[in-house]
């Protein structure tokens, strides 16, 4: 089928790569245009254009696509370039842009949509994360036509995936962005797909993951704290302070039976560190001082004051 694709990150590049192995025709792939990157801050290419880039496709990188907005030249530019592309498809994975009326009613099968959760549960930016912080115990890709909503178009297909305990949502989205990409090229190989509208009940949104968010409030639940954790590993991370200095908190346990105030430290020698929560308490595994890597508790018991009995702050 010749196609265009729209995505920007790994999740969307596994999908653009399974289907140029797939035999499909891409005539254009859009992506989010260069970011600066690393302490140089360099312009760095999408994952999307890199791969597209490999294959020879034909990219484009507009700032936005909406003809009377801020950015009308590229949205402009792009729409011309999709037209003289003629795609019977357009497939949208983690793009970053909302398509407006006139990209969803270009291709005569529409825009079809990879999304990562099972819809309508986590409609929006941060379903992976969502659903680890939430404790689900499952998620999935959803194949789903789209329509002017946010992620609210009929569903074409679905595959479940389990989520496991020690998921972090670098490990959850690997998964999902295989599942994904094979998922688009089942869905795109059936000469047609039932559409389902999704049901009414059981809509959640997955709000984008914010840096304010990092701070621990260890008043909370054991359980839901070392579910932030994983949750938030990579991006933005869990943190605390000591002394005014930053801690992150990358991978703890419960511990049952143990209880004090939210924040005390219950236990600190040797390889325990055990700090009281709002239900329980957390054996701490796995932290990274500032400017440093992660490193085990009994490394960085040994690279703090005393801890024992003092209580840790939010941020």
């Amino acid at each position: 089928m010749r196609i265009a694709f729209a995505g920007t990150p790994e999740f969307a590049a596994q999908a653009l790569r399974a289907l140029v192995a797939a035999g499909h025709e891409v005539a254009l792939v859009l992506t989010q245009p260069d970011r600066p990157a690393g302490r140089g801050l360099k312009l760095k290419p999408s994952a999307v254009k890199r791969l597209a880039l490999e294959h020879r496709l034909a990219v484009a990188q507009p700032r936005g696509l909406k003809l009377d907005g801020r950015y009308a030249a590229d949205a402009a530019a792009a729409r011309d370039a999709l037209a003289a592309a003629a795609p019977e498809c357009i497939v949208v994975a983690a793009y970053g842009l909302i398509l407006p009326a006139w990209m969803l009613a270009l291709p005569a099968r529409g825009c079809i949509n990879i999304h990562a959760s099972l819809l309508p549960r986590w409609r929006g930016a941060a379903p992976i994360q969502r659903a680890i912080e939430a404790g689900d115990a499952r998620t999935g890709i959803t194949l789903m036509q789209m329509d002017a909503g946010l992620d609210t178009g009929d569903i074409l297909l679905q595959r479940a995936l389990a989520i496991r305990d020690d998921d972090t949502a670098a490990t959850l989205h690997d998964r999902l962005a295989a599942l994904g990409a094979s998922l688009a090229v089942e869905g795109l190989a059936r000469a047609e797909l039932d559409a389902t509208p999704q049901p009414a009940e059981g809509v959640t949104y997955a709000a984008k993951i914010e840096k304010s968010e990092a701070p621990i409030d260890w008043s909370l639940p054991a359980a839901a704290i070392e579910r932030r954790l994983r949750a938030f590993d990579p991006f933005p991370g869990a943190s605390f302070a000591i002394d005014g200095e930053p801690i992150k908190l990358w991978r703890a346990e419960i511990v049952p039976g143990r209880a004090g105030t939210p924040g005390e430290v219950l236990e600190a020698r040797g390889a325990s560190l055990v700090v009281a929560c709002g239900e329980r308490a957390l054996a701490l595994r796995e932290l990274q001082l500032a400017g440093g890597r992660r490193i085990d508790a009994a490394s960085f018991l040994q690279s703090v004051p005393p801890l024992a009995g003092r209580r840790l702050r939010f941020n």
